[in-house]
């Protein structure tokens, strides 16, 4: 059973307390939530591996060749809602707009196969619902320092000079910019002395089809012992993610509620685990969901008043993949 933001946040704070782990599951709406008690969670519903914190026991798993076939919507379909999104950056109301599509995939696995088999710091499986593998770190709680990790850049790592590449690029530059001085200013909202302590490192992520290069950076900042009490309103403040927002954030959840015209669901929500001292807690991207006899992979990417359609349609493209190799 889902619970509303309010008894999520309610919950959160209580679990926290009493220093008891939990796992928990936020949709991108944070309307469907999930908190469970390490007890409840039924690996037969549920499989979980936050950071190296897991509900199952390794198993051995198929080594028969991973295959996936793509069918994305159509260069044309996609430049029509790109023209519409880049309008509204044009006249001001946003500086960034993360706009992301459903994109049907044929695939040999199994949902929980993918789980099993795909190699990620944050993998969680719900039962014919959906199977996530992400590489973005979202908050981790370590004592009274909280930190956020927003990756927001993606680069096919064969390109000649790849990293320079992405790192030099004027537009991705601009990006990445935005986020983080987002989340820096909603992180500010409850925490003291935050900081920007690493900007734009690379991150290599190695896929079925190819590897590539993803560029992050950390945010952290110092809670005092009331906002560490009310761990669930920090969380929830800073919901939806601004690498898969946008800023500003409420006009830009606007635009892409009006350009998207599908529902996110789970996919780019947050899920993790508080294990009684410290929280760990990743984007659902990198998301594949279940529609009937239908896989669906749910894939897209931050535009730009300098992004070019062809560019993100391609990077839209490349992002549906799983890490299995």
């Amino acid at each position: 059973m889902t619970l509303t933001k309010a008894d999520a946040i309610s919950q959160f704070n209580a679990l926290v307390e009493k220093a008891k782990p939990f796992l928990f599951v936020t949709d991108f709406a944070c309307e469907k939530n999930l908190l469970l008690p390490f007890s409840q969670v039924n690996p037969e519903e549920i499989l979980f591996d936050v950071n190296g914190c897991k509900n199952f026991v390794e198993t051995p798993v198929s080594d028969k060749k991973f295959t996936l076939k793509k069918e994305p919507i159509s260069y044309e379909q996609f430049e029509k809602i790109f023209n519409e999104v880049h309008h509204e950056l044009k006249v001001g109301n946003s500086y960034l707009t993360n706009l992301t599509f459903p994109t049907p995939i044929t695939c040999n696995h199994t949902l929980k196969e993918i789980f099993f088999r795909s190699k990620a710091k944050f993998k969680l499986w719900i039962k014919d619902q959906f199977v996530v593998f992400s590489p973005e770190i979202f908050l981790q709680l370590r004592g009274n320092k909280i930190s956020s990790f927003p990756m927001k850049g993606t680069i096919d790592a064969s390109l000649d000079n790849a990293e320079a590449s992405i790192l030099e690029n004027t537009k991705e530059m601009a990006e990445h910019v935005s986020i983080v001085d987002l989340i820096r200013n909603d992180m500010s909202i409850y925490a003291q002395q935050v900081k920007v302590d690493r900007f734009r490192y690379i991150d290599e992520v190695q896929t079925h089809e190819k590897k590539l290069l993803q560029v992050s950076s950390e945010i952290s900042g110092l809670l005092g012992d009331q906002e560490l009490k009310n761990m669930g309103e920090v969380l929830f403040s800073l919901l939806p993610a601004g690498s898969i927002s946008g800023a500003p954030k409420h006009k830009t959840l606007e635009i892409i509620k009006k350009a998207e015209n599908y529902d996110r669901g789970y996919y780019t929500g947050v899920f993790g685990v508080f294990d009684g001292r410290n929280m760990d807690s990743g984007v659902m991207i990198r998301f594949i969901e279940q529609q009937g006899e239908q896989m669906v992979f749910k894939s897209g990417g931050g535009i730009h008043s300098m992004s070019n359609p062809k560019s993100e349609y391609q990077e839209m493209i490349d992002k549906v993949y799983v890490p299995i190799y």
